[in-house]
């Protein structure tokens, strides 16, 4: 340990999932095959420095599918989208490129599966957030959106013994759960999901912060506002011991007020944000003393997705060969170094 006593917890795992990987994949790929410009419907992940970069090779980001030019090339982002999304943009034309994580596109397909076996399907997660919306969109006659344990009351349905829950990716893993309780509680038959939905990324990087909160004086979570996995980050590791504790989008953001008799930070990343944005956090803390790192690993992420499969087929017909899979960012690493 460095005199001062000073030292960083670094969770492992932390930052880029394989969804994330995949989707930002999919928009530099484009921009490579097809050229500039390249639509994007939404942030294709919720991080600002990711969504900037992309930017500034050519990427667009819109909002609606109007917005995109008739006959254009559009990325639906990792958050995934409903029908009618797909619907609009086969009306103008347009050439969709659909990065949705593969772990989304599960929940879509079991929303559409008990919606079709005439379910009552709770879907637990946040209202207005794209990635329920998108699932929502898939089954909207039969989805109730439950955003946490409080509304469970206000759940109805037409038979108690035909219920079925389903959740957003994203969530904070306990919160969850004890909205699942409330709901067994209020339906005892209530049926589980064929397989967990919150994805492994959101898991394991909520066990790390677990692991080292009680721990640490101070958690640093990197990640956007508008990132759910980051801000349940934070919320875990001040539920779960930490002291005290801050998101931020980057190094930028710290204060050094907030370390005043701070000894051990605790570090840790949102599945959505690239390892440069954390090495410049390493970096800013190494400066104001705390250059005794220790690295907490929890568990090994050796999941990999393949880019979406029109784009495959394109680089293939190109003679270009797919790469995918812990690229940590690499080409806006290097933009930004």
């Amino acid at each position: 340990m460095s005199e001062s006593g000073k030292k960083i917890l670094l969770a492992a795992p932390r930052g880029y999932c394989a969804g994330v990987d995949r989707a930002v994949e999919a928009v530099e790929r484009a921009l490579d095959l097809y050229g500039a410009p390249v639509y994007v419907r939404k942030e294709i992940v919720h991080n600002k420095f990711v969504v900037q970069s992309l930017a500034k090779k050519g990427a667009i980001f819109v909002d609606q599918t109007d917005e995109v030019p008739e006959g254009a090339r559009v990325v639906f982002s990792a958050h995934g989208v409903s029908p009618a999304v797909h619907q609009e943009a086969a009306e103008r034309s347009l050439l969709p490129i659909d990065a949705t994580c593969p772990l989304v596109t599960k929940v879509h397909r079991e929303a559409v599966r008990f919606a079709k076996e005439d379910y009552d399907i709770v879907l637990v997660g946040h209202p207005g957030h794209e990635e329920v919306e998108g699932t929502y969109g898939h089954a909207p006659e039969r989805i109730q959106i439950v955003a946490n344990p409080d509304e469970v009351d206000k759940v109805e349905v037409r038979d108690p013994d035909k219920v079925i829950w389903l959740s957003q990716t994203t969530l904070s893993v306990d919160e969850a759960m004890e909205t699942v309780r409330r709901l067994r509680e209020r339906f005892p038959n209530l049926n589980d999901p064929p397989s967990d939905d919150i994805c492994y990324a959101t898991q394991n990087r909520q066990g790390a912060v677990k692991v080292m909160a009680p721990k640490c004086d101070m958690m640093i979570v990197v990640g956007s506002g508008n990132s759910s996995n980051s801000v349940r980050l934070l919320e875990v590791a001040l539920e779960n011991g930490a002291k005290d504790g801050h998101r931020v989008d980057g190094a930028d953001e710290l204060e050094i007020e907030w370390f005043e008799g701070v000894k051990t930070v605790g570090v840790t990343s949102g599945a959505s944000v690239p390892e440069i944005l954390v090495r410049e956090v390493l970096q800013w803390l190494s400066d104001h003393g705390y250059q005794d790192v220790e690295t907490v690993v929890t568990k090994e992420e050796k999941i990999t997705f393949s880019l979406p499969k029109n784009l495959r087929a394109d680089l293939k017909a190109a003679g270009e060969v797919e790469v995918h899979a812990d690229r940590n960012f690499k080409n806006l690493n290097h933009q930004s170094e």
